[in-house]
């Protein structure tokens, strides 16, 4: 999942936004960690959508200029599972109950920063009739 990012020079930082998430904008003293910092930016800004319940902006072409930044894996996977229980209108009490777990346990698994082990993520995405698949290509 990779996000167009438009980076913009001003009073010596450089500012970046992302025209799929018009709340977020972060800054950086280089283009580079202008970018690093887009993307705990965007990890912030999906946690929020996820608590508000609204949907996540799927990721727009990118236009001329624009820099692309890519989601880690765990977060991509989570905000799948997310997704998916969207999709089935399944709340989280109700994915607790399918897994059997505690209602820590499930908010774990949708919490973009703690660092779940991806077979967990996994077994909920099985749980709830989806499956995860990866793919590895030139950086």
């Amino acid at each position: 999942m990779k996000y167009p990012i438009k980076l913009t020079r001003a009073d010596g930082a450089v500012m970046a936004t992302c025209p799929d998430l018009p709340e977020l904008a972060t800054v950086g003293d280089t283009p580079d960690e202008a970018l690093r910092e887009a993307i705990d930016a965007i990890e912030t800004t999906l946690q929020m959508y996820m608590q508000d319940r609204c949907d996540i902006p799927a990721p727009s072409v990118p236009k001329r200029g624009q820099r692309l930044v890519a989601l880690p894996p765990l977060a991509v996977a989570k905000l799948g599972l997310y997704q998916a229980m969207q999709a089935k209108r399944m709340r989280k009490a109700d994915l607790a109950r399918l897994l059997g777990v505690h209602m820590p346990q499930v908010d774990r698994l949708l919490d973009l920063r703690h660092r779940s082990k991806l077979e967990q993520v996994e077994a909920a995405l099985n749980a709830v009739g989806y499956r995860i698949e990866l793919a590895v290509r030139a950086a």
